[in-house]
């Protein structure tokens, strides 16, 4: 079974141009900077924020996961500025079964450059030898293959179409599950 309580839990990770850290209320502005881009809320299962009132209300939802040791997601810092320009983190964690899912959000400006899989990258290594898991897995709408560009260059493997598996803004739409084991992810 995996614990999630203390320090591995959620712990600040850096990468080379990235902090993947917990949000704080000091975030809100550049939350609301990119959440409020609907073409950065058109495949993910959140509506554009139109106040920064609901980006707030977004970060006191993450600070009661993490208050909570369940599964949430970080605030992707860019380290150039300090500024908050997505998300990543765990969508559920099945202790019995070692697995969890992986979603993640990011800024357009910073689309095309690398970022997400740099970030996805570090999450995988947390999952796999911080919590000891031996499967992720990520879904993505088939509308979005730029999501699925960013899981195949982690490693991850197409496993399969999931035809209506997920209902967002007001249709079923179909996805594509990717997914990584442990002995896959250390061999790369």
């Amino acid at each position: 079974m995996i614990e999630l309580f203390g320090s591995a839990y959620m712990p600040t990770i850096e990468t080379e141009r990235l902090v993947l850290r917990k949000l704080t209320m000091r975030d809100a502005a550049d939350i609301f900077a990119y959440s409020r881009d609907p073409e950065v809320a058109r495949h993910v299962l959140w509506d554009a924020h139109r106040t920064i009132g609901e980006s707030k209300s977004y970060i006191r939802f993450m600070q009661r996961k993490y208050r909570a040791c369940e599964p949430a997601s970080w605030g992707i810092e860019w380290k150039q500025t300090g500024t908050v320009i997505g998300t990543i983190g765990y969508m559920w964690i099945q202790n019995d079964n070692a697995c969890a899912e992986v979603g993640y959000s990011l800024s357009r400006p910073f689309w095309n450059r690398g970022i997400m899989t740099e970030a996805l990258r570090a999450v995988l290594y947390h999952a796999f030898n911080d919590l000891r898991l031996n499967r992720v897995e990520a879904i993505h709408e088939v509308k979005n293959p730029a999501s699925g560009a960013v899981m195949r260059k982690c490693g991850m493997r197409h496993e399969g179409l999931l035809r209506e598996k997920v209902y967002n803004k007001g249709r079923y739409v179909d996805v594509e599950m990717y997914a990584i084991l442990r002995d896959e992810f250390e061999d790369i």
